[in-house]
């Protein structure tokens, strides 16, 4: 019915290439079943380090007697630190690793985004 033999080095390339794809295949399987990130937790205004650079939630509510060089427009999604678009409620800040700013707040170390 079917006399033509399959060459042993066409066997042989296509077992290797079998056997190649394993470990690709379980690592594509694992990323896949791993779990999501938490989201780092938001920036309490009590933390030492917020306190010490006047970070507020809401840019409105700043103290003008103590932050004199704040304008209303100066807010997290418009600085240089915020890691989230300008859209986002909350984001990373590069001055407050780990945690979440609030968009609307402001701090001192705020720096007009390029």
């Amino acid at each position: 019915m079917f006399d033509q033999k399959l060459p042993r080095r066409t066997l042989l390339k296509g077992a290797l290439a079998a056997l190649a794809s394993i470990p690709v295949v379980a690592a594509v399987s694992r990323a896949a079943a791993a779990p999501a990130p938490a989201p780092a937790p938001k920036l309490d205004v009590n933390d030492p380090q917020a306190k010490s650079l006047h970070y507020v939630v809401d840019t409105t509510k700043v103290d003008a007697t103590a932050n004199p060089n704040h304008k209303p427009e100066q807010k997290c999604t418009n600085c240089a630190q915020y890691q989230g678009k300008a859209t986002d409620a909350v984001a990373g800040c590069l001055i407050f690793a780990g945690k979440q700013v609030e968009g609307n707040g402001w701090c001192m170390v705020w720096a007009k985004k390029p």
